[in-house]
């Protein structure tokens, strides 16, 4: 019961507020300037708040900072972990100057688009798309090829994408190796098909999630040439950039971009930067149609 305790406590605070962290606060230098001795005092009283607040005894290593400016002048970003029995969770809470409040939750700069700094990390030249390469509305899908909700997502877009010809829909891939062995394996099939044939690509994606039911570990590699021999590659280079730096590179691209947008699962979608998280098909439309009706063309 302490552990979830634990678990819920700052994993409230994680989904609340995390996203926020990757969008606004720069990456601490190697060495951080010692803080203020009224800094110092900020962070004290807020550790002591915050083990008050979700009754975090001594058992519980708790660990604030450093500080860092957040979009309101009156306020600093707390990064906050928290670590039990050798398992640790990570947060932020924002805390005034004065230490006198704490606040969970995301905090905005009203005179900028919410979704700013995610455009920043969407980097999606170079990747394959669907729709007008000017589209005033663009799709950024982050996939798992084993992934069963990126399956879903797969069959939603079917439907989706011919109701909207005017949105482009960029894939990227986001292998989640840890749960989907065959998933990076694939994501190099389809990076190989797309730097050999572009329009290739989609038949071999397509290929890829109507067969995920097939596909193994033990299989992956001869299904993928198959594909790619259905798809009318040049088979040996297909091969060959299978076991390419430039291919493996690639998809390691698009999962750096997902971490820098905290993607933590898939499929995660953003709708000219706005974030959605499970590839909900009445959610993706109703953003698509809100930023058609906000960005006419």
């Amino acid at each position: 019961m302490i552990r979830r305790s634990l678990t819920f406590a700052v994993l409230t605070i994680v989904t609340s507020a995390y996203p926020t962290l990757a969008q606004t606060q720069k990456p601490v230098a190697a060495t951080t300037p010692a803080p203020t001795p009224e800094q110092a005092q900020v962070l004290k009283s807020t550790q002591h708040f915050v083990r008050d607040l979700f009754a975090w005894g001594p058992e519980f290593n708790v660990a604030l900072g450093p500080l860092a400016p957040s979009v309101s002048p009156d306020f600093y970003i707390v990064p906050l972990s928290v670590t039990f029995n050798d398992q640790t969770d990570t947060g932020v809470v924002y805390v005034s100057k004065d230490g006198k409040t704490l606040l969970r939750g995301e905090m905005y700069n009203t005179s900028t688009s919410p979704f700013a700094d995610n455009l920043v990390h969407m980097h999606v030249e170079g990747n394959p798309s669907i729709g007008p390469a000017n589209a005033a509305v663009t799709v950024v899908e982050f996939s798992d090829f084993q992934c069963p909700h990126c399956l879903l997502l797969y069959k939603s877009l079917k439907t989706v994408e011919p109701k909207y010809p005017q949105v482009r829909v960029v894939f990227k891939d986001f292998p989640i190796t840890q749960i989907h062995p065959w998933a990076e394996t694939a994501a190099l099939g389809a990076r190989c098909a797309y730097m050999q044939s572009p329009d290739a690509f989609w038949k071999v994606h397509d290929q890829i999630f109507d067969n995920q039911d097939v596909i193994s570990t033990a299989n992956v590699w001869e299904k993928l040439v198959d594909f790619a021999t259905q798809a009318k590659l040049n088979v040996e280079t297909f091969k060959t950039c299978m076991a390419s730096p430039e291919a493996k590179q690639a998809v390691e691209a698009n999962r750096a971009d997902g971490v820098a947008l905290s993607v933590g699962s898939t499929p995660s979608i953003f709708v000219n930067g706005r974030p959605l998280v499970g590839g909900s098909q009445a959610t993706l439309e109703q953003y698509v149609k809100y930023e058609l009706a906000a960005n006419p063309k």
